[in-house]
């Protein structure tokens, strides 16, 4: 209750600080939405492309089926053991910056927007599938113009969800190195940073 008084514009806008009236989350906030930026930059184009590839275009085999079933498991793995995964593969290969940790936070949530994809791809009526085929369109055009803006509502719910527990995640940015003290704001993708879950 005491500490309301400090939510303010300036709390906002301002570097952390050892005086409490003067500390703010500015690196933080900052950091936080450039790694979002990055792993929905990463994550939707292969995410969705991905389920478009399996849904649409293979058939069914057990290979499907496999996938299927590891994509679904790999969306239940702790946060936790994408931050080891990151830190063995990303931070040897790029070091600790910001683009490290967006890797990281894209193969945690990619197998939900794979599966959420899916999901919306299959809930697309088949009378609307078959409807465009009979029009003459390729498979890619009834894709592209038929199936994806149907399904578009879900697929972005799904997405968003999936962004939304990136957002809150901390231990796997540990892993790879974010920060916990960090007094300035990052400026390239190599930058050290810091994001609002490791502050809280």
């Amino acid at each position: 209750k005491d500490g309301i008084k400090y939510l303010d514009i300036n709390f906002l806008t301002s570097f952390p600080s050892r005086f409490v009236s003067k500390a703010g989350i500015l690196p933080a906030f900052v950091g936080s939405i450039y790694l979002i930026f990055l792993t929905a930059l990463i994550s939707f184009p292969i995410g969705i492309g991905t389920a478009i590839y399996i849904e649409e275009y293979m058939k069914k085999s057990r290979l499907k089926e496999f996938l299927e079933l590891n994509i679904s498991n790999l969306a239940g793995v702790p946060s936790i053991v994408y931050g080891m995964l990151g830190l063995g593969i990303f931070v040897v290969v790029l070091g600790r910056g910001m683009l490290t940790g967006a890797l990281t936070l894209s193969l945690l949530i990619l197998p939900t927007i794979i599966i959420t994809t899916e999901e919306a791809l299959r809930n697309v009526p088949i009378a609307i599938k078959e409807g465009s085929y009979a029009l003459g369109v390729s498979k890619w055009q009834s894709i592209t113009g038929v199936i994806l803006p149907y399904a578009m509502p879900n697929i972005l719910t799904g997405t968003i969800l999936s962004i939304s527990r990136a957002l809150g995640e901390s231990a796997p940015l540990i892993m790879v190195g974010a920060l916990s003290y960090v007094a300035f704001l990052p400026n390239g993708l190599t930058s050290s940073y810091t994001a609002l879950p490791i502050q809280i």
